[in-house]
């Protein structure tokens, strides 16, 4: 067996690098050829791994890190038939969690590596005017949560949650409900809303289970909708995401579909916890599209 490894030496309050250091001398342990597709940045990761999927140098790829790396693992394996381990260090580890992987344990994590078994699951898919593919796995957001995300990452300072509450401070006092064009395999819906979350995989955000009903494997997006509220109304529901009971609002509605276009203007998208794509986006739901060491 040759596995491709990346590492994020940051994830989970630099977590990351110590639990990836472990699972590589687990696998070289079990005489496991291990190549370190590592780089200083994502995109340089990317290119590394790119290049040994397309010259079939690695059996499988495993990434240790967060839904950060969850989400470039995606990426790299995405349509290509080579499997994706995970190595759960970071911080909230949500696609890894509803995947029923381990989180935070570098044995259980190669244990189930080496055992080899798989389970195939849906991916989303973008495909950018110069026809690049993006992908994504868990859930993209695109409203008040990708304004705060927005905010937060041009800022230097605080480091690590801090920074995000923050922003949310920061933010809350100016949001104004933000129009919408929704196109759902072909039919248009139009509204003023707080929260427009597209989801494959059912929680964001370290357990916010914002479409509580997503499944991985089921053909279609959950697109959750959180229509016009007051701000105090907005802050007096929105807790209620950690327990997925939001869903019961009357403002909010859910939808699924095989297709989604999602017009704003201004907005900036955010998918696994990564920045993604400025609105308009386009995706579609790939059935089976990665295959997951699981």
């Amino acid at each position: 067996m040759r596995l491709g490894l990346v590492v994020n030496p940051t994830s989970g309050k630099n977590t990351g690098r110590r639990i990836g250091l472990e699972a590589l001398t687990l696998l070289r342990a079990a005489g496991v050829e291990v190549l370190d597709l590592s780089a200083a940045d994502a995109p340089g990761a990317l290119e590394h791994g790119r290049v040994a999927v397309a010259e079939g140098s690695v059996d499988a790829v495993v990434v240790a890190g967060g839904d950060g790396m969850v989400h470039l693992g995606a990426n790299l394996c995405a349509g290509t038939g080579v499997p994706l381990g995970v190595v759960a260090a970071g911080t909230g580890n949500d696609i890894a969690r509803e995947l029923g992987l381990p989180v935070r344990d570098a044995a259980k994590a190669v244990e189930r590596i080496l055992e080899g078994r798989t389970r195939a699951v849906d991916a989303v898919r973008q495909v950018t005017p110069s026809g690049e593919q993006r992908w994504y796995l868990g859930v993209l957001a695109a409203g008040f949560d990708a304004v705060v995300n927005e905010r937060a990452n041009h800022w230097r300072w605080p480091k690590g949650p801090m920074r995000y509450n923050l922003a949310i401070l920061r933010e809350l006092p100016v949001f104004r409900p933000i129009p919408y064009a929704l196109t759902l395999d072909g039919v248009r819906h139009e509204t003023e809303a707080m929260l427009v979350a597209v989801g494959n995989g059912p929680a964001y955000g370290g357990g916010m289970r914002v479409t509580p009903d997503a499944a991985f494997d089921d053909g279609l997006l959950d697109v959750l909708v959180l229509h016009r509220l007051p701000v105090p109304e907005f802050l007096r529901v929105f807790p209620k995401v950690f327990s997925g009971t939001h869903v019961a609002h009357p403002a909010v509605e859910v939808l699924r579909a095989r297709e989604v276009h999602l017009e704003a203007t201004g907005i900036v998208s955010y998918a696994d916890g990564e920045r993604f794509a400025p609105l308009p986006v386009a995706l579609e739901v790939v059935p089976g599209a990665v295959t997951v060491l699981a």
